[in-house]
């Protein structure tokens, strides 16, 4: 609906110049070029002076402030859409971490969870934290559209000679690239912290930071390895739907050769498919991500808040229990809060 509704805008911004008709002459013409209204052209001096002139468009533009500022205009439908897209994808992110973070921290599992997880999580978030996901959304979306901003300023000064405005600008490109990978990195830690306490996005921005740093080798172990299966999932469903889009398509297999369209150009749907393929597989596999995301917070916060005794027993499962304690070497750090 986000995408939908900024292309329909961008083509109403696009298609609102009205059409200017100039005059046009063989031969010299005092009033050559100059703009002429095609309904009254046939009676005007300019057409009794010059006999052989017609009204002719063109082009689309206008002279009004509204047409002076039309970039300026999609440039702001730009930055609502970024707002508007990053508003949607961190509601999903907070819901996702609310679902799974009240499995964690529930001590009897299943029992004390709630019945819909996921509607309660989505209910949470809607009815508390909406400021918090559109604070979050926005700067992330400030640095966006400074991003688009530095690639409009590229292409006009594309054909410069100037060196050194070259490099300020890849430098620039390239920080606020950095920039917005880290914002999304730490305003997606930041939701899972809102989902577990409900405070702030700045106070769960900085927890999150502070918590995160506490473990770091925890966090770089645990991206590396998490994207790299999740990398191996997409490899291998787009691999076997492609594969199996170009027999099909291709009439190479019998069994489909009745079923099968004969197509002069089968490259084509099999792209299609496998495009789709990998978005299906991104959104599948991005759940799984988050969960892991989740837990892996939770886990940090539970080692901080209890000791594993019968006064402060931890929330993980003992099925993850034992796996940590098995790697301990690897994973198990001292606690701040722990003797």
């Amino acid at each position: 609906m986000v995408i939908a509704y900024w292309a329909v805008t961008a083509v109403f911004l696009s298609t609102s110049n009205e059409p200017i008709y100039k005059v046009f002459n063989e031969t010299d013409c005092v009033h050559s070029r100059k703009t002429c209204d095609p309904a009254n052209f046939t009676t005007s001096h300019m057409k009794a002076e010059c006999p052989d002139s017609e009204c002719l468009f063109a082009f689309y533009g206008g002279e009004t402030v509204y047409h002076k500022y039309l970039i300026g205009l999609q440039f702001y439908n730009v930055f609502l859409f970024f707002w508007c897209a990053n508003f949607v994808t961190a509601l999903g992110q907070m819901t996702l971490a609310g679902a799974f973070a009240s499995y964690y921290w529930a001590f009897v599992k299943p029992d004390d969870m709630p019945a819909f997880p996921i509607f309660s999580a989505l209910g949470r978030s809607l009815r508390y934290h909406t400021g918090t996901l559109a604070f979050g959304s926005l700067i992330l979306s400030i640095i966006q559209i400074i991003r688009v901003l530095l690639e409009y300023l590229d292409h006009k000064l594309k054909g410069a000679q100037n060196k050194f405005a070259k490099f300020l600008l890849c430098c620039l490109k390239c920080c606020f690239w950095c920039l917005e990978k880290f914002i999304k990195f730490l305003n997606r830690n930041a939701y899972i912290m809102v989902a577990i306490y409900g405070k702030n996005f700045c106070t769960s921005a900085r927890d999150a930071f502070f918590l995160l740093m506490r473990n770091m080798i925890r966090v770089a172990v645990l991206d590396k390895v998490t994207d790299f299966l999740l990398f191996l999932g997409k490899l291998l469903i787009v691999g076997l739907v492609g594969v199996f889009a170009f027999f099909f398509f291709s009439g190479r297999v019998k069994a489909f050769e009745s079923t099968a369209p004969s197509l002069h150009y089968y490259w084509v749907p099999i792209l299609t498919v496998v495009v789709g393929s990998y978005l299906i597989a991104h959104g599948f596999f991005s759940v799984y991500a988050m969960c892991v995301d989740t837990l892996f917070l939770c886990f940090c916060e539970d080692l901080e808040r209890n000791d594993g005794s019968a006064a402060r027993p931890y929330y993980m499962s003992s099925t993850l229990h034992e796996i940590l304690w098995e790697n301990k070497s690897l994973f198990a750090f001292p606690s701040p809060h722990r003797d």
